[in-house]
């Protein structure tokens, strides 16, 4: 069974921009803005653009669309480590 028109498909790794904005549960013109921005995990490949869903799903656990990508950026020290994705953003207070 295939998936229908605006749905993604769970299997699918490589999202287009319509299934993108499927999973993210946001309208097209907020995907766009995002993009323009440079603030969402995504490469263009000719004229349309690509989205990783792995790269989403680290993206929205970041809580800050800008600490992921400098988390993602090989540190000059650390001889290309990078800092565990999903972990920043999130405050979890234990009692």
């Amino acid at each position: 069974m295939t998936a229908g028109k605006g749905m993604e498909d769970p299997g699918k790794e490589i999202l287009t921009i319509e299934e993108a904005a499927s999973l993210l549960g946001a309208s097209m013109k907020t995907l766009i803005s995002l993009l323009r921005e440079g603030d969402i995990p995504a490469r263009k490949v000719g004229r349309e653009w690509r989205f990783s869903r792995t790269a989403l799903i680290e993206w929205i656990g970041s809580g800050v669309a800008r600490d992921y990508f400098q988390s993602r950026k090989p540190s000059a020290k650390g001889g290309g480590k990078r800092a565990k994705a999903g972990t920043e953003g999130w405050d979890v207070g234990l009692d």
